[in-house]
């Protein structure tokens, strides 16, 4: 009814797509680590936000003017890697000022709250152009060339990739959380965050030297 087709291989390339690692990963993974299920979830539910913006941009066209315009591609790309940057910082100077051991138990760890978690979810994907050309790139091959609603059938897949994208997510945060529970030497919450803010400085510069399709 909708146009679509081979929807069996969508949500095989949806899986393989949210079992890569990547930024919106690791940054579930680290505020997992450090504020436990809610936090984890938080900003998974961030990052489904975004997917849902670039959805909506991608199915209104808006999506192809960073595919075309080199300015605006250009624009996104170095707000992004900036916003990683600045979450790198971040994790280093927790990491220079962590002296005791690794905090595992939520009121040893404190939270900036969900509302903040949730908005980090949301800038890391929003922020990343690569992002929004996948989406340009990976639904149209789903639709049929003489589908009556070209952009029902968008909006439709693009629906699909965010329920099953967050429910991977939540899976990936269960699945985590139990390592909170570790006791790890005092050493352990220094080499996290500074492991963690050399990571996302990692992607920030894989970002920032990206160039369009």
């Amino acid at each position: 009814m909708l146009g679509t087709h081979s929807l069996g291989v969508f949500a095989a390339t949806v899986l393989v797509v949210n079992a890569t690692p990547g930024v919106d990963m690791m940054l579930v993974l680290t505020r997992t680590m450090r504020h436990g299920v809610v936090g984890g979830i938080a900003a998974a539910l961030g990052v489904s936000a975004g997917c849902v913006v670039h959805t909506l941009v991608a199915a209104f066209g808006l999506a192809a003017l960073l595919a075309a315009s080199a300015a605006a591609f250009a624009v996104v790309k170095w707000a992004g890697a900036a916003y990683l940057l600045w979450l790198a910082f971040g994790m280093l100077r927790d990491g220079v000022r962590a002296r005791g051991p690794l905090a595992v138990d939520a009121e040893r760890t404190a939270s900036p709250g969900v509302a903040r978690l949730f908005a980090q979810g949301l800038a890391t994907n929003v922020l990343n152009p690569k992002v929004a050309i996948f989406f340009l790139a990976l639904l149209p091959q789903f639709i049929d060339a003489d589908a009556p609603a070209k952009l029902l059938a968008f909006v439709f897949l693009g629906a699909w990739f965010v329920v099953q994208g967050t429910a991977f997510l939540v899976a990936f945060v269960l699945l985590v959380a139990p390592l909170r529970r570790w006791r790890a030497p005092s050493g352990a919450a220094r080499a996290l965050n500074v492991g963690g803010a050399g990571l996302f400085a990692w992607l920030a510069a894989r970002l920032a030297l990206v160039e369009r399709a």
